[in-house]
């Protein structure tokens, strides 16, 4: 019985909040654990109360889990007990009263301007023949032009290509669209690719730009994830360092860097709250100190 409410609450979820896979993974496996962990209490979801839910979340902390890790842990059992209680299966909602667990707001890495120049050179010429070079270069500079999340740059549709575009629609996170421009660079790589990539009859009949034998039909983003770190090590850069989401930060912090609105930068990563891009402001504060030291009435003599 609880697996098949767990199964109508990740629908639910997928279809009315447009979560995606990967966050109803994420929720799908905290679950788990946590009905895995009343079960061997012997407690079901119709009996649990807020004890035996706070009794789980102290187990977590006994196995020293990070904050972060409690944190979407007690969110994603909140959002479950919240359907529950919605769907009229429970009569009350035993986490109402649960504080949640603050997260830790870390710092991004952050790579440098030089870094990045680095990485995109090596990513041109890293591959066993021109195709695979074509395509790692398209794959890095549409990364860094545009900031895009891992998944949205390996899933992108061959048709946003079409014509050269100086702009590309992305769909992001809850399906939601938004358009982001490419570099010149970026236009040129992908242009090169596209007549790599077309030369391959399998290649040319799929509707992705980065086409492969993989479930999705896309490049797969755990291969992905390993040819960063080749590229990165082919460069002597820190691979622990380089990630495609450090990649992202690099986009956002170098535009901060040098004179974006932060508004701006939050549409282009497609942030649906400010805060989530502010983080990025840390990079800009001796900049913003040189600003009120040089410019401030009161810091003249």
């Amino acid at each position: 019985m609880e697996s098949v409410i767990l199964k109508s609450f990740l629908e639910a979820m997928s279809s009315e909040r447009g979560f995606s896979n990967n966050s109803l993974n994420a929720y799908k496996n905290d679950l788990q654990k946590f009905l895995s962990f009343q079960s061997s209490k012997e407690v079901t979801i119709d009996n649990c109360t807020r004890v035996e839910i706070e009794n789980f979340l102290k187990e977590e902390f006994d196995e020293g889990l990070s904050t972060n890790t409690r944190a979407r842990r007690l969110s994603s059992i909140k959002q479950f007990f919240k359907f529950l209680f919605d769907e009229g299966v429970r009569q009350d909602n035993p986490t109402d009263k649960i504080k949640s667990t603050t997260k830790k707001r870390s710092l991004p890495t952050l790579l440098s301007i030089n870094e990045v120049d680095r990485l995109l050179e090596a990513a041109h010429s890293f591959g066993k023949n021109s195709s695979s070079k074509a395509m790692n270069a398209a794959l890095f500079e549409l990364l860094y032009s545009t900031g895009m999340r891992v998944t949205e740059l390996l899933s992108l549709p061959v048709s946003c290509m079409i014509g050269n575009p100086e702009m590309i629609l992305i769909r992001g996170k809850g399906e939601y669209e938004r358009l982001v421009p490419i570099s010149l660079k970026a236009q040129k790589a992908t242009k090169a690719w596209l007549l790599e990539r077309n030369k391959s009859k399998k290649h040319k009949l799929s509707k992705f730009l980065f086409p492969s034998k993989s479930k999705q039909g896309y490049l797969n983003r755990e291969i992905f994830f390993k040819l960063i770190k080749q590229i990165a090590s082919s460069c002597n850069l820190n691979t622990k360092k380089i990630s495609p989401h450090t990649i992202r930060h690099a986009f956002a912090s170098h535009l901060l860097a040098n004179g974006a609105d932060l508004r701006v930068i939050q549409t282009l990563l497609g942030h649906s709250d400010i805060s989530s891009t502010e983080v990025y402001t840390h990079v800009v504060d001796d900049k913003l100190k040189d600003l009120v030291l040089n410019h401030h009435p009161l810091s003249k003599k």
